[in-house]
């Protein structure tokens, strides 16, 4: 009894947990990925921060400088006075207040370029959601690509093996020779090799997938769905290029320098002049002869004389960084127009590459493999004609597949180029 009530204890617990089904697998759209990407990528969220303390910085560059205090005693006696011990008798007690006062708007240049600085930084850090979604497209594009191009070597197969079950057919009723079937059979190993390969290059995109949107789900709990398709429709280069010129978040940051570089350089103007120093002080002094005058209010104003340091130095360097900001931000347009015309060029090659393949060159792989395939099996083709007509579509289907891939990839570049989704 003692061995039967474990025994009974796992057989329940067993069939407990198979009534509870296994996760599903879940398949996510390309906004979904997005969507999961923008909220959990650790580098993302990192860059993310450092927008947050260039804005906690705009708090310093606004802060006043603090005032002064400063106690003094002066006067105390080491020696009696007549006999009679009284050390604290001449002491002079003051408390003074000093306070630099900043001139020609100093606090608000500087929070005005810290909150420049602060722009700068959220435009770079779109600047880097910009590439990082485009490697995410890419990695969800050639995912897709890995899919169908797994569903087509399995589609292939399936076919093959119709073949092969045709031809064993016509072997034991003696219209095959031993030697075609051998052969049409030993083929059958290179569609297993294809959807070997397609298995692991599908598993290793999700992979890489899964660590941007750091997912660290088990592999096959995981699946991303979408359409993979071409549009024929394509808009004008210059369309494009005035996106760009709008959106692209780099060259946003590089005009936004520019602002930068002018407001430092006003600041470094507004540093080299004079800031007075204003003090004022009471002072109590028991020591004095007339016992109505021992309390006194002092007041002062010091003015550093300027005479060799008046921020040369900044005023020139602030001067040079505004041209090489000029000089850059040139550069980044120039960057963006070479970008876009590149992408522009990309895509128009996989256009031009697959709306032949859509109108006449799949159709006519599938006729010819089928017409080849018919005649094979009633005798009027030899295997060889068989053999190539199948290759033919395979090398056909496979290269359309690809340039699907491939004109998704160049969408995905012109999107990173223009610095938003402007092709799905």
């Amino acid at each position: 009894m003692r061995h039967f009530l474990p025994s009974l204890f796992i057989a329940v617990a067993t069939a407990l947990l198979a009534t509870f089904p296994a996760p599903a697998q879940q398949s996510l759209s390309w906004d979904q990925v997005k969507a999961e990407f923008e909220a959990s990528n650790p580098a993302l969220k990192a860059d993310a921060l450092a927008v947050d303390e260039m804005r906690a910085q705009e708090i310093t560059a606004f802060l006043r400088p603090n005032p002064q205090f400063t106690a003094t005693t002066d006067g105390t006696q080491l020696a009696s006075h007549d006999g009679v011990w009284q050390p604290l008798l001449g002491t002079q007690a003051q408390g003074a207040f000093s306070y630099l006062h900043e001139r020609d708007h100093k606090r608000e240049l500087r929070q005005q370029s810290a909150k420049q600085g602060t722009q700068i930084s959220a435009s770079e850090h779109a600047d880097l959601e910009r590439n990082l979604l485009f490697n995410l497209r890419s990695l969800f594009v050639q995912t897709l690509q890995a899919k169908a191009v797994l569903d087509l070597a399995k589609a292939d197969l399936e076919y093959y093996d119709k073949i092969i079950q045709i031809s064993r057919d016509r072997f034991n009723a003696g219209d095959l020779a031993k030697i075609d079937l051998d052969r049409i059979e030993l083929l059958r190993v290179q569609y297993e090799v294809e959807i070997q390969n397609a298995t692991v290059n599908l598993r290793t995109s999700k992979i890489q997938l899964m660590q941007l949107l750091n997912d660290r789900k088990p592999i096959e709990q995981f699946d991303v769905t979408g359409i993979f398709d071409f549009s024929a429709d394509l808009k004008p280069l210059d369309d494009f290029r005035q996106i760009a010129l709008d959106e692209r978040p780099d060259l946003r940051a590089a005009l936004q320098s520019i602002q930068q570089a002018d407001t430092n350089h006003k600041l470094a103007i507004a540093n080299g002049s004079t800031d007075p120093t204003f003090s004022a002080w009471y002072t109590w002094n028991p020591s004095f002869n007339n016992p109505n005058d021992q309390q006194t209010l002092g007041l002062s104003v010091s003015i550093p004389l300027r005479i060799f340091d008046r921020n040369q130095g900044e005023k020139q360097r602030t001067q040079i960084d505004i041209d090489r900001s000029r000089q850059l931000t040139e550069a980044a347009r120039s960057q963006v127009f070479s970008d876009v015309d590149s992408a522009y060029v990309q895509l128009e090659s996989a256009l031009a590459l697959l709306k032949p393949y859509k109108a006449q060159y799949n159709d006519q792989a599938l006729r010819v493999r089928d017409t080849v395939t018919y005649s094979y099996q009633h005798g009027g083709a030899s295997l060889m004609d068989f053999l190539n007509a199948q290759s033919d579509f395979r090398v056909v289907q496979l290269a359309y597949v690809q340039l699907i891939g491939s004109y998704l990839t160049a969408a995905g570049q012109l999107n990173l180029a223009v610095g938003r989704e402007v092709i799905q």
